[in-house]
């Protein structure tokens, strides 16, 4: 009988596909991992709350199950990664690195020290074969496809994987969970960055990084107020400048940052030049397959997302070793330093890469 370790978190999903397998027959072991010392408003740990949801859960199943804590791991590759790419004052994609570190590496190298053949975990997406490669592919409800989040994985770690609430929806699985008594039917689904949760960002990020304000000018070098540093602000952001009163009326709007001279460029309207770009050079590119889709100096086309939930944009790609020249067929607004660019062919996650800098003029 197939061995299979479920990543459990203490929500629903993970919760489904855990059940799931067990009723398709195979040896299942619920892991919950904890990476994180989060504590709510009152103190109490939110960890503790979702390892008794995880044992209520696998007892029900009727499963075994085991916490693991990743704390460290998470630390050293996640955390670190994600202060210093602010400090830069860049927008990171910290839960991609986790998927990459923490849940098909650490967590997998654990489920293999277990004896498992595969792991589980409750993603929205899929994989399958297609022209003899095992593929990534996005989950069947386009509302909740995570497929963003896990462009970093290899063709190795794809086939060690199992996705069983790909192919549902999100009403599908409460559903499910509701007519098998699983207690976290209706928990509410987990949202943001693991370790902020519901807190501040503010707030939490002042934790780590000291304020470094400075002023807030416009494009034209005038001075329209003051940040309270660089990494607290994203491009395009309109809420928070506290600018308000002056011009025409219309909002303004974060289109640049001056790292060296810690200046914030804001212009007011959401129609300044600095926000749109055509072109879009990504570094640290990867692949899930093997090999790239087309050799070092050639293109391909095929479509991205600039960030999670945009809808797919056609683009023409041009591999230079690990950076991708991205050519968009349509203007692109606030492509932010330090997101990730996401890459398809249909329903095929191909991989992506790092935005570092976006432009209206072709790179040369």
């Amino acid at each position: 009988m197939e061995r299979i370790v479920v990543g459990m978190s203490g929500g629903v999903d993970s919760s489904v596909a855990a059940l799931m397998l067990k009723q398709q027959g195979f040896d299942v072991i619920g892991v919950f991992m904890k990476n994180w010392d989060e504590k709510d408003e009152n103190g109490a740990c939110t960890s503790t709350q979702d390892w008794n949801d995880v044992q209520d859960v696998c007892d029900i199943i009727g499963i075994p199950c085991y916490s693991v804590n990743f704390e460290k791991e998470y630390q050293e590759r996640v955390f670190t990664y994600f202060l210093d790419e602010y400090r830069k004052g860049r927008t990171p994609n910290p839960d991609v690195l986790c998927n990459r570190e923490i849940k098909f590496k650490a967590f997998l190298d654990y489920a293999l020290k277990l004896g498992a053949d595969r792991i589980a975990t409750g993603h929205f997406v899929k994989n399958g074969m297609v022209d003899g490669e095992m593929r990534l592919l996005r989950g069947d409800d386009g509302q909740k496809d995570q497929s963003y989040f896990l462009y970093m994985l290899k063709e190795w770690q794809v086939k060690r994987a199992l996705f069983p609430v790909g192919h549902m929806t999100k009403a599908e699985i409460r559903a499910f969970a509701e007519e098998n008594n699983l207690p976290t039917f209706k928990k509410k689904d987990s949202t943001g960055v693991c370790f902020i949760g519901e807190r501040n960002f503010r707030k939490f990020l002042s934790e780590f990084l000291p304020l470094q304000p400075g002023d807030m000018r416009t494009e034209e070098g005038e001075k329209v107020g003051a940040h309270i540093g660089l990494a607290y602000y994203t491009l395009g952001q309109r809420r928070g400048l506290g600018i308000g009163g002056r011009g025409d009326g219309r909002s303004w709007f974060v289109v640049d940052k001056d790292l060296a001279n810690n200046i914030l460029i804001v212009a007011q309207g959401d129609d300044s030049p600095r926000l749109y770009s055509k072109f879009i050079k990504a570094d640290q590119a990867t692949w899930i397959s093997d090999e790239a889709p087309c050799k070092d100096g050639e293109s391909f086309e095929c479509t991205a997302k600039f960030r999670y939930r945009q809808t797919d944009q056609p683009v023409r790609v041009t591999l230079q070793g690990e950076t991708l020249l991205i050519e968009s067929q349509e203007l692109q607004r606030a492509v932010t330093p330090g997101q990730s660019v996401v890459l398809y062919h249909g329903d095929i996650c191909l991989g992506g890469g790092i935005a570092e800098t976006a432009k209206m003029e072709v790179f040369v």
